[in-house]
């Protein structure tokens, strides 16, 4: 069911009127998002550096019409972006998404993690805090961790180098990583072996013969965590596809004589009580189809990149080849389902959605350090 929107999907154009929906920045200042600018992509000269690794570095560029130029790292103001899409949100039917097997799933994994020498936690590079489950500290407790931000090829260098140093002040160990090409995965084996490396000296000071380490692969849906598992093993082991919900079991695989592999189903809370971050995982195919109105989700998306200084709204005009008064969201949608797809929003809405996953944007994270 699509929803009206009664004026509410806003960006920063005051009182442009067009078939009546009034497009423009929320009108106050909300303290769920204080007004500070968020973590630029370079550190002051007094923070040390960082001591992380990033796989498969390349120079920001964007691209527009298939041709590659240069982009200027303009800044943008995040906290800005997230009280607008906040504000954006609020009069959308709620985003929620819990199938059965999650449940069963989340009782399992707490069960496995007993066993379990490092955790790896996989995340959405784009969206790396709304990909990370509100209770995985509490389930991981004082347990090794690794934190793998994959989709890497999907964000720029500035982005990666913000999120790198933002993780090293944290003390985590993070690799970047292309699960579908394999960057990052050979890093990724040899930083938990010699994380766990302690575990066959305990057992060797109690008489034990040593085992292979055993490291739990953890995320949500559709991160990219089976495709990983299958990068490393160079055969498909798990299956894996573009979606959401594939994996159902947890399955123990085999990497070697000294490492073992848990693939997990993704997981995710029970109710998402933000629904900024749900729209956000709706954008980079993290949740189901079935949770969430294609068009509504593809104006904010529409909305957000016209936020962007390497995309804006007249890139995003030039690609579809369609004039929009303003910069609202829905208006571009509804053209373009008129000029393409005989009027039809929902083709026309998943055309920019599926534009965005793969990439036609340009190298495009939706979130920085906050």
């Amino acid at each position: 069911m699509t929803l009206q929107l009664s004026g509410r999907w806003l960006l920063p154009r005051p009182h442009v009127y067009t078939h009546s929906i009034h497009c423009r920045t929320s009108p106050y200042p909300n303290p769920k998002f204080p007004q500070t600018r968020a973590l630029s992509a370079t550190a002051s000269l007094s923070s040390p550096p960082p001591t992380i690794q990033i796989v498969g570095g390349k120079t920001p560029t964007w691209r527009e019409n298939g041709s590659v130029t240069e982009a200027v790292e303009d800044e943008i103001d995040w906290a800005e972006m997230d009280a607008d899409l906040y504000y954006w949100t609020r009069a959308l039917r709620p985003v929620q998404w819990y199938p059965g097997h999650i449940a069963k799933t989340e009782k399992e994994l707490k069960e496995q993690l007993k066993l379990i020498d490092v955790v790896i936690e996989v995340r959405d590079a784009r969206i790396p805090l709304s990909t990370t489950h509100p209770q995985m500290d509490l389930w991981l407790g004082n347990r090794k961790r690794i934190l793998v931000l994959n989709r890497e090829d999907m964000i720029s260098t500035a982005d990666r180098n913000a999120w790198a140093m933002h993780f090293s002040r944290q003390g985590t160990k993070v690799v970047f990583s292309n699960g579908q090409l394999g960057m990052g995965t050979m890093k990724l084996s040899r930083l938990a072996k010699s994380l766990a490396a302690g575990v066959n000296v305990k057992r060797r000071g109690k008489g034990l013969l040593p085992r292979p380490v055993r490291a739990g692969i953890v995320g949500y849906p559709n991160v990219g965590k089976s495709s990983l598992i299958n990068r490393l093993l160079k055969r498909r082991m798990c299956p894996a596809a573009p979606r959401p919900g594939v994996t159902r079991e947890l399955k123990w695989v085999r990497f070697g004589k000294d490492l073992e592999l848990l693939d997990s189903p993704g997981i995710l809370p029970m109710r998402i009580s933000d629904q900024a971050t749900a729209i956000k995982l709706a954008i980079c195919d993290d949740i189901g189809e079935r949770s969430y109105d294609v068009a509504d989700v593809a104006a904010i998306l529409v909305q957000m990149l016209a936020k962007l200084p390497t995309v804006g709204m007249k890139a995003l005009q030039n690609r579809y080849k369609v004039d929009v008064d303003g910069q609202c969201g829905k208006m571009l949608i509804e053209k373009l389902a008129l000029r393409l797809f005989n009027g039809d929003v929902h083709q026309a809405a998943f055309r920019v959605l599926s534009d965005f996953r793969k990439g036609k944007f340009g190298w495009v994270a939706l979130e920085r350090p906050r």
